[in-house]
């Protein structure tokens, strides 16, 4: 018999974990040292996929996302709009940037923020961008939070509406560093000094 006519759901196998979650944690870092090769889309859907699936107040999914690969508005989007003061050469080499824009709903993010005291897209983009990276080192990718932005020069540049405000520039490629190399040291407050017993 063909075992082939009989092969098991693909519901159940499920696919196989890269990386479990405590060591991906454990071993984001923010990469600032990127290799040019380029990056599959693929991949990249794989970890625009994880922000998409963030959780958010009232499901609003507040996030847009800019996929930019194209080199000539890479170099832009760092020499254009991002803050002077801090020199950041080295996301011009990353092969991709992800820019997170934010567009509020007027219940949600204008009328709930101003009742409650919590501004709600802020917490949901936070959650979104943390899924991508997250996504992105457990596929070996680096990426780098980069919030020091000028958002109108951002969204002019990667053509978005007034109604979406860039928030943050993620560059995202292979790190220099492989995933064999010992996990960094980490500066961390330890837990004693963050969290309260109750």
């Amino acid at each position: 018999m063909n075992s082939d006519t009989h092969a098991a759901p693909e519901s159940v196998a499920p696919a196989p974990v890269v990386m479990p979650v405590a060591a991906t944690i454990a071993r984001r870092v923010s990469c600032r040292a990127y290799q040019t090769r380029p990056v599959a889309e693929a991949r990249l859907n794989q970890i625009l996929e994880a922000a998409r699936l963030a959780p958010s107040a009232c499901n609003q999914q507040p996030w847009r996302l800019a996929v930019v690969r194209e080199a000539e508005l890479r170099r832009r989007i760092v020499e254009k709009g991002f803050l002077p003061g801090l020199k950041m050469p080295w996301a011009l080499v990353a092969p991709v940037h992800i820019v997170f824009g934010m567009e509020r709903s007027f219940v949600t993010h204008r009328l709930a923020p101003a009742i409650s005291g919590v501004n709600y897209p802020w917490v949901d983009l936070g959650i979104a961008g943390e899924h991508l990276v997250l996504a992105a080192t457990e596929l070996g990718l680096g990426t780098c939070w980069i919030g020091w932005i000028k958002p109108r020069v951002i969204a002019r540049l990667v053509g978005w509406p007034r109604s979406i405000r860039p928030v943050v520039v993620i560059p995202v490629g292979y790190p220099v560093e492989t995933e064999s190399a010992p996990l960094p040291a980490t500066r961390r407050k330890p837990l004693a000094e963050l969290v309260r017993w109750l």
